[in-house]
């Protein structure tokens, strides 16, 4: 790829010595060029020449090729996204779809800026740099809005836990996100590490990142001021990452590996460090009018999209640009995906002082263009004009297309293979064997061997981290407001009904949020799909998409942003459909947060919520019978309120010591789950049919404690959510009638064994806090 961009910028033979300027373009109209090297289609060519007028140069192609790329343009998703714009934007959305995060208030004055983005292609080339330069652009995101990043989460998925390849790929892609959010001193709050077949090649790497700010203080990317400078700082430009994750995050992987392999952007996690310390001073000191990271296709898009978005157009001395590597043409400049740069527009009076901040943060920052009169984005090499385009035909008016769409042709069949008719435990000691089951496989077993390379609590404000529902951080140490955070994504659930999944994933990070008795706000997404020029991918992404609109407008929440990932799968076989959704909330005040785990005996164990014969999708499906079919269970949104309600009712009047979310694994996780966090068991009795109680997924549930069962009843009872008895936690067993006692020491064995046997023993990250030992201030 690189070699191919250094033929380019000189051109092919009486070409070959000059320099490819807009004049020469101009009178070489016939000069052939590799535009389908670049990912450009030939119509799409045809369409950049109508455009200029003329050939595009080696530059421009450059340009454009990155930036009408999948990943940058969103040519085959934009026409399904548009429902989340046509969501109501509620009382607390401040900005919204458009710019690098959306940004929704959450009292007092505070703004929290939040955004899911995928890092899947680098990350299976080049695992510990895709992954940790995921968490570094993630956060530049989040930085360019304003705010200060105060944490990140993961959302991670890799094929079965036993293959060799997922020996390969995970150790390295855990190790790029822990090392990386922890040197920058970011707490990483929670998220999912989750194991299928269909990701072996194609590994799933998400990362959010949240910001906190001053309504004040909100940033937006945009160019505008005739005569301000357009000022590039932080780390120097090199050849990493040339059509790196634009490029091939467009293309799908065939069995020997990627058909693209670029350079995978390389991170330097302490220079971000300086960046962002640089840039909230410069915020602070209100020295910029716009501001735009370098991520995907680098500065060909924080020039073009600050242009666009701005009433003027710009001019770039692309021989400003400092390097790395003197041997870059001009084209790789304009393309490379060098990670820790910025892109500011700062009025004249200002440069000085913007160049005196960046100086004492020891970040590097020159002038290298200005904010033009007109509409044109020019951009000159050594006085020479390689560049001449309208921006918004290369920032926001690329393809744009209606794929075709066709329900997969298997649905039928997979939704009629009803997991009820697979054989169930017909005796207590077999109930206990697949509950066992279920909690040790790699899906549902114990995650402290990731969360372990992750610090969880540096900067002092985390309250929550995984392995609670949700993360929670507190913003104002005075006030003690706080937010919530969770990310879920059920691919068995999407793969069965992609609108009914989409919506489950939201109603399961929605719960996560409100049984930390946080009330949620908006929803942000991360969609993972396969090859967008396969009629089946597309209909389940804008079955996914609608369903994911229609439940947002159900609970009310709008859509703040997020990442479309498309590509992932290997020849013609596609990862299953998976619809990442985070969710935010707000706390009025941290101390009133609710744990998951049971602390003390003595208390009533309550189950909140109905329970149906549930299985399609199941995880008791999954890991006993390696079946996946049926129909996932009903989604019942309007349940969900009630029992939101009810769960920040009870957390807000101090009537629950715990509560925990009913999702993958059921009650039969979610026990096991509450008992082992601090090691308190329960005598439970269970409703009806043991195994159904047990392995049912049913959403619109979750598992309580109190020492005040009247008063919980009378809550649920006035929202119309029904509560069922199950026990009183004490012992050191799980006792439950009809299945038997499982001893938690055996317990806690099986559920923490699986991954070190799978991965080996890593060493614990300092100042990383194991689980059960969670503050309590």
């Amino acid at each position: 790829m690189t070699q191919g961009l250094s033929d380019l910028d000189t051109g092919p033979g009486p070409l070959s010595h000059r320099l490819d300027t807009v004049a020469l373009a101009e009178s070489t109209p016939d000069v052939e060029q590799p535009y389908a090297d670049l990912g450009l289609k030939s119509d799409e060519y045809a369409r950049i020449r109508d455009i200029l007028g003329r050939r595009p140069t080696t530059a421009e192609l450059a340009m454009y090729s990155v930036m009408w790329s999948e990943h940058c343009s969103y040519k085959s998703s934009k026409v399904h996204l548009r429902c989340f714009g046509d969501l109501p934007r509620g009382e607390h959305l401040l900005v919204g779809i458009g710019e690098n995060a959306g940004v929704v208030d959450v009292g007092d004055g505070y703004a929290v800026t939040f955004k899911v983005e995928s890092h899947n292609h680098p990350s299976y080339v080049e695992p510990y740099q895709g992954a940790a330069t995921g968490v570094g652009g993630i956060v530049r995101d989040i930085l360019t809005m304003g705010a200060r990043p105060v944490a990140v989460m993961d959302s991670l998925r890799f094929g079965r836990a036993d293959a060799p390849d997922t020996a390969r790929v995970l150790p390295g892609v855990v190790a790029g996100v822990g090392g990386y959010g922890n040197c920058l001193g970011l707490p990483n709050i929670g998220g999912e590490l989750l194991f299928d077949e269909c990701y072996a090649g194609n590994p799933l790497v998400n990362a959010l990142c949240v910001g906190v700010m001053r309504h004040e203080d909100v940033r937006l990317a945009k160019a505008e001021g005739v005569g301000n400078k357009v000022v590039l700082f932080g780390a120097r430009t090199g050849g990493d990452g040339i059509g790196g994750v634009s490029v091939l995050a467009s293309e799908t992987f065939d069995a020997e590996g990627p058909a693209k392999r670029p350079s995978v952007q390389v991170g330097d996690p302490f220079t971000e460090k300086l960046l962002i310390e640089a840039c909230l001073e410069i915020f602070a000191a209100d020295l910029v009018t716009g501001i735009q990271d370098l991520g995907g296709a680098g500065l060909s898009c924080a020039t073009s999209e600050l242009a666009s978005a701005g009433t003027g157009g710009m001019h770039v001395d692309l021989d400003a640009v400092p390097l790395r590597d003197s041997t870059l043409t001009p084209a790789e400049i304009l393309m490379s995906e060098s990670q820790e740069r910025m892109c500011a527009i700062v009025e004249p009076g200002k440069v000085e002082e913007f160049l005196a901040v960046c100086r004492r943060w020891d970040v590097l920052a020159t002038v290298i263009g200005e904010v033009t009169d007109g509409d044109r984005l020019t951009v000159d090499w050594h006085g020479e004009r390689i560049v001449d385009v309208p921006p918004r035909t290369v920032a926001h008016e690329g393809p744009v297309y209606e794929r075709p769409m066709q329900r997969p042709p298997d649905l039928d069949d997979l939704q009629a293979d009803d997991p009820a008719a697979l054989p169930r435990p017909q005796t207590p000691e077999e109930l206990a064997a697949h509950w066992l089951a279920v909690v040790a496989s790699p899906d549902g077993a114990d995650k402290t061997w990731v969360t372990e390379q992750y610090d969880r609590y540096v900067r002092g404000n985390t309250v929550l981290a995984q392995p609670d529902d949700a993360g929670v951080v507190r913003i104002d140490e005075d006030s003690h407001r706080g937010i919530a955070l969770a990310l879920d994504g059920n691919a068995r659930f999407a793969r069965l009904d992609p609108y009914a999944g989409a919506q489950a994933n939201l109603a399961e990070a929605y719960r996560n949020v409100a049984v930390t008795g946080a009330r949620p706000l908006a929803v942000t997404n991360c969609l993972n799909f396969g090859s967008p020029e396969e009629p089946a991918v597309m209909w389940q992404f804008a079955e996914a998409v609608r369903g994911l609109a229609d439940a947002c407008r159900d609970l009310g929440l709008p859509v703040t942003g997020g990442n479309v990932s498309l590509y992932n799968q290997t020849g013609d076989v596609a990862i299953n459909p998976t619809p990442v959704i985070g969710v935010l909330g707000v706390h009025d005040d941290v101390r009133t947060r609710v744990p998951t785990g049971w602390r003390a005996g003595g208390e009533t164990v309550l189950l909140l919520g109905e329970t149906r014969a549930e299985f399609g999708g199941s995880a008791w499906a999954s890991v006993v019978h390696g079946h996946l079919g049926g129909r996932p269970p009903a989604v019942d949104l309007e349940a969900e309120r009630r029992l939101g309600e009810v769960l920040r009712a009870l957390g807000r009047e101090g009537q629950v010591t715990s509560a925990h979310d009913l999702a993958d694994g059921g009650l039969a996780q979610a026990l096991a789950e509450s008992a082992l966090r601090y090691g308190t068991g329960a005598r439970l009795t269970l409703d009806g049919d043991p195994f159904t109680a047990l392995f049912s997924e049913s959403g619109a549930r979750a598992v309580v404690t109190t020492s005040d069962p009247e008063a919980v009843r009378a809550t649920a009872e006035w929202a119309g959510v029904a509560v069922t008895e199950l026990g009183t936690t004490g012992g050191d067993v799980l006792a439950v009638e009809g299945v038997g006692e499982l001893p938690l020491d055996g317990l806690r064995a099986a559920w923490t064994a699986t991954l070190p046997a799978l991965f080996g023993t890593p060493e614990a990250t300092v100042g990383s806090v194991p689980a059960g030992t969670v503050p309590t201030s």
